[in-house]
């Protein structure tokens, strides 16, 4: 009767830790964060687990960008620099061949083939964004309109569970 409960605690466990990060400030590594760089630039950052697809992340650390700029009162944002770091990735199949001799004569080859789904390492996407006030101009291919990107983004915003 152990037995079951061990392997279904285990498998909860597991299942845990094999999930999305959700959109949150900056907790245990993972999350948002921004600096302030000057009156209206921040440096924003997203660090997801290894789970976290990095279309996700860059999509929250884009709406982190459109949420800064509207709380401090600006209307929209320009990228003035971006930078996106990627874990390996770590799903697929993978195979290798190995080769071992041994004392006495003795040899021996050994083929392998396995599949790891998921990875353990975060992906980090961070942005200098530049904040104005006002409507965006139209001229401007790389700037933002924040209630725009909020609105577009806010259905794929995956939130913490209550209690978190």
């Amino acid at each position: 009767m152990k037995t079951p409960l061990l392997v279904l605690a285990a498998v909860l466990a597991l299942s845990a830790c094999a999930t999305v990060t959700p959109y949150q400030p900056l907790d245990g590594g993972l999350g948002y964060a921004e600096q302030k760089l000057e009156n209206n630039r921040y440096r924003v950052r997203f660090t997801g687990s290894g789970k976290t697809p990095r279309t996700t992340v860059e999509n929250y650390l884009m709406y982190r960008a459109a949420e800064l700029t509207l709380q401090n009162g600006y209307g929209y944002f320009v990228v003035a620099g971006r930078d996106t770091e990627t874990a390996p990735s770590r799903s697929g199949s993978g195979g290798g061949v190995s080769f071992g001799f041994g004392s006495g004569g003795y040899s021996g080859v050994g083929i392998g083939l396995g599949t790891v789904i998921g990875g353990d390492e975060p992906s980090l996407a961070q942005m200098d964004v530049l904040m104005f006030a006002g409507k965006k101009p139209a001229d401007r291919p790389d700037a933002f309109d924040a209630r725009e990107v909020q609105a577009n983004l806010e259905a794929g915003i995956q939130r913490p569970a209550p209690g978190k």
